[in-house]
């Protein structure tokens, strides 16, 4: 009788250890899903690239498209969502200070050419004494439009006292320019009632304007201004954060770039 007892415990002991072996190898074969935070083309059209690639190792990447560019970065940092792509890092690093949150660069994976565009005027010589120009008002954006009229010697700037350019370092500005910052995602609506907006391809496009074709002053890749993917301090070692950040600087994205954003996009990897 001891014995017959002791043979069934022994069979039960196996069973429920194949019962959870099952169970684990259910769980292996269920997809991940990673949910990342954008806002417009070439960005989102970036990720839908990278989601094929993703499908290949068992991870479902859910595109989160949100309306304005505060919050992906609310998202990412309320843990709503596991990763972001539309900033640089110093609008990133701004949002940190402001926030008290711990979001992380993981790739930089494409300079947005920021240009500078006027209606009427083909040349920036040609902008009147006391034009208005548009900036973004964003302090990490006033840092980046004065630092691009400053590389191209419209403006004078002094030493930076604090971490970003504002209007106050300006020391030279020969023309009397004024300077009026609005939000980012206004600027393009800026075009038609300024003289001049400083702003990224994605605003320029549905305007019908390119940095190579239509900018009077373009900023290159000199810069630390190149569109990021984001993630947080607890996940940015997770595999599947890893794999979007290899899919997002992969062959296919280099060639997608090249071949319909070459004006645009310019990879930074």
């Amino acid at each position: 009788m001891k014995k017959l007892m002791a043979l069934l415990a022994s069979l039960t002991l196996v069973l429920a250890a194949c019962g959870n072996d099952t169970e684990t190898q259910t769980e292996k074969n269920e997809p991940q899903t990673l949910k990342v935070a954008s806002l417009i083309p070439p960005m989102t059209d970036m990720l839908e690239i990278a989601k094929e690639q993703l499908a290949e190792d068992n991870i479902e990447l859910e595109i989160v498209v949100l309306g304005d560019n505060v919050q992906p970065n609310s998202a990412l940092a309320a843990k709503e969502v596991d990763a972001n792509f539309f900033q640089h890092v110093p609008y990133m690093e701004e949002f940190n200070r402001n926030n008290d949150a711990n979001l992380v660069p993981i790739e930089p994976i494409y300079f947005a050419n920021y240009g500078v565009y006027a209606k009427n005027y083909d040349n920036m010589e040609d902008l009147p004494k006391g034009a208005t120009i548009a900036i973004a008002n964003d302090v990490s954006n006033i840092d980046r439009s004065l630092s691009l009229l400053a590389q191209h010697d419209v403006i004078e700037l002094g030493e930076k006292e604090g971490t970003y350019y504002t209007q106050a370092d300006i020391t030279s500005n020969p023309k009397n320019f004024k300077f009026e910052e609005v939000d980012l995602l206004m600027l393009a609506r800026a075009y038609d009632d300024v003289d001049a907006v400083l702003m990224t391809p994605a605003y320029a496009a549905p305007l019908g304007l390119t940095p190579k074709s239509d900018a009077l002053l373009t900023e290159g890749v000199e810069n630390d201004f190149a569109i990021t993917f984001v993630a947080r301090e607890d996940n940015q070692d997770e595999e599947a954060i890893k794999k979007l950040g290899d899919a997002l600087t992969s062959d296919e994205v280099r060639t997608f770039l090249e071949e319909n954003y070459d004006e645009t996009a310019i990879p930074a990897f």
